[in-house]
């Protein structure tokens, strides 16, 4: 390929990839805005973000197995047409349901965008030039995740939530129009064996398990609903672990998790999820409804969480490259998320300065970009290369359903705390009872401003807040405690004599 075609690709790629995680950073603070507009509940405007990662969790294999049976090409532009249509259909979108389905849709196109494009370009890049495109791949990524608020904040200020999903409609719209730089190419794998059943099977247990987890808050955790779907979801999953186990080319084999380092290595990305994602998701809606900022303000405020994505990976892979040990740096990394949600619980008051604010951010930042720089390639080094690409599947499988799953947990938690906390205090003001739902479901979403307008001369919105801020440390506690547990699991596996070889523990 000439040079010049060969940057156009590379570009095009990377447009589309600044896309992806800037759609999920973004997204996270229009919530408020969109349960305003759609007068939303927590729980619908939940599958905002669930929809998009549930998607991209359960997507991610299948797309790298329709590349090799149809080319990476035609399933790359396909994930893309699918993402830019899915992104009018959320600019237009005249309810929730409606938007959650488009986002459903966003998920599944983005999956394609990340496999086929990294596959793309494995394809048509050797030697430095590639090591110099994955580097571009992963950079462009973290800068989608750093700037998706900050941007969306703007947007949010001078337009409004639709705006920012026509924005990306637009931007993939321009890399469609790049896509004659990407060469044709043909199938692979003319043999295409994809586990459909097991597929099912898991994206369904996943599913049940997910709205469980984000109806429970609504329904009640002793609910014969709630239990029902646990109790579904549990029964599914030992289902797809018999299923698995049976046929000759499963989707997964579960001999991969005898392996202890392997293990520890990819439940990393599970704390970054309990402790980063569910912040990135939802700490904007803490920032515009307690503190009080604007959208463009809140958006700022989150480069605190989102910068060290950028810069800590390359810090790491330097650090381990001049010989420290890649093991220490994820320990770190671990103690860096501790130390983070703890500063978060003792810094988080209505009254305190902002930059006080920016410390555990960064903490926790920190501690995504320098497990985000490692995991991936010391937890694939140590399975056996015939089955990196089912390994590298589950780490990634495990990562996004892990954050789906943490975003749901943090919002019930939250809604939980708030249907306990709220009634008595709404009841005092002597609002309408037929009314509670309806006020619980805005401030749980961040529209703690709804049942003030109800209650005009009175101090509820002080008052409201100072729940919602209960409701937050209490829910950041519970992750704190998650977080902690998880580490020590880690550090279990990890430390094992026999867990890392010498040459892993240094590349």
């Amino acid at each position: 390929m000439s040079q010049p075609n060969s940057r156009l690709l590379l570009f095009a790629i990377l447009l589309a990839v600044f896309v992806v995680p800037g759609s999920i950073s973004g997204t996270a603070i229009a919530l408020p805005f969109i349960s305003a507009d759609m007068n939303a509940s927590l729980s619908e405007l939940q599958w905002v973000v669930n929809a998009f990662n549930l998607t991209f969790a359960c997507f991610t294999l299948f797309w790298g197995t329709l590349a090799d049976a149809c080319g990476r090409k035609k399933a790359f532009l396909s994930g893309t047409t699918i993402y830019a249509v899915a992104s009018v259909m959320s600019a237009l979108s005249p309810g929730t349901l409606y938007l959650d389905i488009s986002r459903a849709l966003a998920g599944i196109g983005g999956a394609a965008i990340f496999s086929c494009g990294s596959a793309i370009l494995i394809a048509q890049f050797e030697g430095s030039q590639r090591t110099k495109a994955f580097a571009l791949f992963g950079t462009t990524a973290g800068i989608g995740i750093t700037f998706g608020p900050t941007i969306s904040g703007f947007i949010l200020d001078f337009i409004n939530w639709r705006a920012i999903f026509a924005v990306h409609a637009i931007t993939l719209a321009v890399v469609l129009t790049l896509a004659k730089s990407i060469p044709g190419d043909t199938a692979t794998n003319k043999q295409f064996r994809f586990d459909i059943a097991g597929t099912v099977l898991f994206i369904t247990s996943l599913l049940l398990f997910m709205l469980a987890m984000v109806q429970g808050a609504q329904w009640g955790w002793t609910d014969i609903r709630t239990l029902s779907l646990l109790i579904l979801a549990a029964v599914i999953t030992v289902g797809f672990y018999l299923y698995e186990n049976r046929i000759d080319n499963p989707m997964l084999h579960f001999n991969l998790l005898k392996n202890r380092t392997f293990v520890g290595l990819i439940l990393i990305p599970v704390v970054a999820s309990v402790i980063f994602v569910t912040l990135l998701t939802y700490y904007p809606s803490y920032l515009t409804g307690v503190m009080q900022l604007t959208p463009s303000k809140a958006g700022l405020m989150m480069i605190a969480l989102t910068l060290p994505v950028l810069f800590c990976p390359m810090i790491a892979g330097r650090l381990v490259s001049g010989g420290a040990s890649a093991r220490l740096i994820l320990f770190i990394s671990l103690a860096a998320f501790i130390a983070g949600g703890i500063t978060l619980i003792l810094s988080s008051q209505p009254d305190h300065e902002l930059w006080i604010l920016t410390i555990p951010l960064l903490l926790i930042g920190t501690g995504m970009g320098l497990s985000a720089g490692l995991v991936d390639g010391l937890a694939l080094s140590c399975v056996d290369p015939l089955q990196a690409g089912m390994a590298a599947g589950l780490l990634n499988t495990l990562r996004l359903g892990s954050e789906a799953l943490a975003v749901a947990l943090y919002a019930s938690l939250l809604t939980s705390h708030l249907t306990e906390s709220l009634p008595s205090l709404f009841m005092q003001f002597s609002l309408p009872a037929n009314q509670l739902t309806e006020w619980i479901n805005a401030v749980a979403s961040g529209n703690l401003t709804a049942p003030q307008k109800h209650a005009p001369g009175g101090n509820l919105l002080a008052l409201i807040i100072a729940q919602y801020h209960a409701a937050f440390i209490y829910v950041v506690d519970i992750l704190n405690i998650i977080t902690v547990a998880l580490s020590l699991w880690i550090l279990r596996l990890l430390m094992n004599k026999q867990a890392m070889t010498r040459q892993q523990v240094k590349e």
